[in-house]
């Protein structure tokens, strides 16, 4: 499996990231400047949780207009899978490829603690490795966590069972629970908690491993 981690300046999960992917792959991802405007073959794309550019204007709205952005978004509309996590999703609903907003959180804080979820898609590339119904245990870090669509958008999503995860107590007040949602197409997952957070033993817990196993097993030609 060929995967590359994206780098914003202000990103600060890259590394997580790209060290459980090589636990999973058996090999180090390549890193990609946002400055870049060119990807190499590629099986998977992560962009990864952190304050992109300080998180100025709006979460993600500025990183969603790096040039590299411009190459991620033509692969992903080609089918390349692409996983955003945390600043990631948010770079994902700026850049246009998910539905919605992150907006600040309900309570007004920052919320940093493990949180449990349930998964409500278990299907290919991102989590297969999970049963649905399953409850799993990630770590939450976000002031604009709190996912929000219309009504309309909420509707089809639950309806074309694009809901990836949802938490089982609201930590942010995200609509209808939701942590990760897909595309329609099903390539691109963006989900609020850190699975890399959660993926080894030392880190207090393995229920991350899965997705990143599963990633290497399903894009593994």
């Amino acid at each position: 499996m060929r995967a590359a981690v994206i780098v914003f300046p202000g990103s600060n999960c890259d590394r997580d990231v790209a060290v459980a992917l090589e636990h999973a792959m058996g090999r180090a991802p390549q890193m990609i400047w946002h400055a870049d405007t060119a990807l190499p073959a590629l099986d998977l794309i992560v962009i990864p949780g952190g304050f992109s550019y300080g998180d100025y204007l709006r979460s993600g709205a500025m990183a969603a207009h790096s040039p590299i952005m411009r190459e991620v978004v033509a692969r992903a509309k080609k089918g390349t899978p692409l996983l955003g996590i945390c600043n990631g999703f948010q770079v994902l609903t700026e850049a246009g490829l998910l539905p919605g907003v992150l907006m600040r959180n309900a309570g007004l804080k920052f919320v940093c603690r493990d949180v449990d979820l349930i998964v409500e898609r278990a299907a290919a590339p991102f989590t297969d490795n999970y049963r649905k119904g399953q409850v799993v245990r990630f770590a939450i870090a976000n002031m604009d966590g709190n996912y929000f669509a219309d009504a309309a958008t909420l509707d089809r999503l639950e309806g074309e069972g694009r809901v990836a995860f949802r938490y089982v107590s609201n930590p942010n007040g995200s609509a209808h629970d939701i942590a990760g949602i897909v595309n329609e197409a099903g390539n691109v997952l963006g989900m609020m908690p850190h699975p890399e957070r959660l993926a080894d033993k030392a880190l207090g817990g393995e229920d991350g491993k899965a997705m990143f196993n599963g990633l290497a097993t399903a894009l593994t030609a």
